[in-house]
C-alpha cells in the first residue's frame, strides 16, 4: 500500500468518497476506483454518487444521476431548487462519513459547489477535482477562487497545468485523457487503411450526444451531406450515436439522398473510425477522438442565441479555437464553422477536399501524427496517474486527522 509517509501510522483502509454526475465522469470514477484497488492491494473503501459503471465497481449511489438537469443553459435554472438540495444532500453525507479524500468528477457547477461545503464544513477532508475546468476558455478568475477548497486538480488536457499556474488556481498535474487508452482501438490495421481511401468514401456524420444538439446541427448536417453526394455521386455514410437517441437519428435520416448506417456500440463505432475517409462532427471530445484515429474533419457549432450572447462569444474572444484537436497542436489545422458560419453550404465545401489527396486532407493527417507525443499516448494509464496523487493528498490529509 503506498498511502502512509514514513512515520505516519497506516489506516486500515483508505476512504475515498467520489461524486460524478454524468455519464462521462461515471466512467473515469469507475476506472478510479480500480486503479485505487489496485495502488493499494484492495485496502480501500468508496462511497459516493455515481452512475451504472460505478454501481458496478460497488458505489450503492446516494441517489440516481440520470434525472440531474445539469446540461443546457435554460434547464438549470427551472431545476435550481433540486440541485441545490442535492448538493447540500451530498456535502452532509461527505462530512458524516469523514473519508480521507473527497473527488469530484467533471460537471463543476454541481461537484464545486459540494467541495465548498465540505472545505467549510471539515478542513481535514482532503478534495480533489478530476477534470479542470475550462479556465482557459472562459471565467478565468475561477481559477484562483479554487484555491480556497480544492487540493489538487487532475487535467485531462497536457496545457491546463500551464493555465493553473499562471492564473493562480490550486496544483494542478496532467494524468492523461482516457482516449489515449483507446487509440489501439481507433486505428487501421492494412486492410482498413486501404478502405479509407477506396470507393465508394466513408463519411462519418456526428451530431452530438445531447437532444438540443442534434436538433440544432442535424437538418444543417443533411443539407451539407446532400450537397456533397450531388458532387461525389458515390457516398457511404455513418452515424454513430448513443442508444436512446437511435430510433429518432433513423427517422431523421430516412429522407437523405443515401441511408446512413446507425451504430450505437462502441465496438461499431470505432470499427466506423477505422475505415472513415472523413467526419463532419459536433465540436467537443470526438473530435479529439476523430484526430487520434487519423479522420481529416470538418467540425460545426451552434447554440441558441441567448447562450452565444451571453456566453459563447466571449470564449470565442478569449481562445483561438473551441476545437480540442486544434487547442492541442497549437494551430487551426481543423476547420471550426460557428453558430453563423454553420450552414449547409459552407461545411459541405470544407468537406470536399478532404476525399481526394489534397494539401487540405495531407496537412490534417501530418499534423494529428503530432499528438502521440503531446498527449503522451503509450505511457502509464491516466487513471493510475490518478490514483497516485488521490492517494498522496489523502496522506498529506492524515496528519490533521
Amino acid at each position: 500500500m503506498t498511502l502512509p509517509a514514513r512515520g505516519t501510522p497506516a489506516p486500515e483502509f483508505v476512504d475515498v468518497f467520489l461524486v460524478a454526475a454524468e455519464e462521462s465522469g461515471d466512467r473515469l470514477g469507475a476506472a478510479l476506483i480500480r486503479a485505487l484497488r489496485e495502488r493499494t492491494c484492495g485496502r480501500v473503501r468508496f462511497t459516493g454518487v455515481g452512475g451504472r459503471e460505478m454501481a458496478d465497481e460497488g458505489i450503492a449511489s446516494l441517489y440516481p444521476i440520470d434525472d440531474l438537469p445539469l446540461i443546457g443553459f435554460s434547464a438549470i435554472p427551472r431545476q435550481l431548487p433540486k440541485i441545490l438540495r442535492l448538493m447540500r444532500l451530498t456535502a452532509k453525507a461527505v462530512v458524516a462519513r469523514r473519508p480521507h479524500v473527497l473527488v469530484i468528477i467533471d460537471s463543476p457547477g454541481f461537484t464545486r459547489g459540494i467541495a465548498r461545503r465540505v472545505r467549510a464544513a471539515d478542513p481535514t477532508i482532503a478534495i480533489v477535482e478530476y477534470v479542470s475546468p475550462s479556465v482557459w476558455a472562459w471565467r478565468p478568475g475561477r481559477a484562483r477562487v479554487m484555491r480556497a477548497y480544492i487540493d489538487h486538480i487532475l487535467a485531462l488536457l497536457p496545457f491546463e497545468p500551464a493555465v493553473h499556474q499562471r492564473l493562480g488556481g490550486p496544483p494542478c498535474t496532467y494524468v492523461g485523457h482516457p482516449l489515449v487508452e483507446e487509440v489501439k482501438n481507433l486505428r487501421p490495421n492494412g486492410e482498413e487503411a486501404r478502405r479509407r481511401l477506396a470507393m465508394p468514401p466513408v463519411l462519418l456524420v456526428l451530431p452530438g450526444s445531447r437532444a438540443g444538439e442534434i436538433k440544432r446541427l442535424l437538418g444543417t448536417f443533411a443539407g451539407a451531406v446532400t450537397l456533397l453526394y450531388e458532387r461525389l455521386r458515390s457516398l457511404e455514410l455513418v452515424v454513430p450515436t448513443v442508444p436512446h437517441f437511435a430510433d429518432a437519428i433513423r427517422s431523421a435520416t430516412a429522407q437523405w439522398p443515401m441511408r446512413p448506417r446507425i451504430v450505437v456500440d462502441t465496438s461499431a463505432k470505432q470499427a466506423a473510425f477505422r475505415v472513415a475517409t472523413a467526419a463532419l462532427a459536433k465540436s467537443g471530445t470526438v473530435t479529439l477522438e476523430l484526430a487520434l484515429a487519423g479522420v481529416p474533419m470538418v467540425a460545426a457549432y451552434k447554440v441558441s442565441a441567448i447562450e452565444y450572447v451571453t456566453v459563447g462569444r466571449g470564449i470565442l474572444k478569449r481562445i483561438p479555437s473551441i476545437i480540442l484537436t486544434n487547442l492541442l497542436l497549437g494551430e487551426n489545422v481543423v476547420p471550426e464553422l460557428l453558430q453563423h458560419d454553420c450552414t449547409a453550404e459552407n461545411l459541405a465545401a470544407a468537406l470536399l477536399p478532404l476525399f481526394s489527396d489534397t494539401p487540405q486532407r495531407r496537412r490534417q493527417i501530418e499534423a494529428f501524427s503530432r499528438l502521440d507525443a503531446i498527449m503522451q499516448v503509450g505511457s502509464s494509464a491516466p487513471a493510475q496517474r490518478a490514483a497516485d496523487i488521490v492517494l498522496a493528498e489523502a496522506r498529506r490529509a492524515l496528519p490533521a486527522r
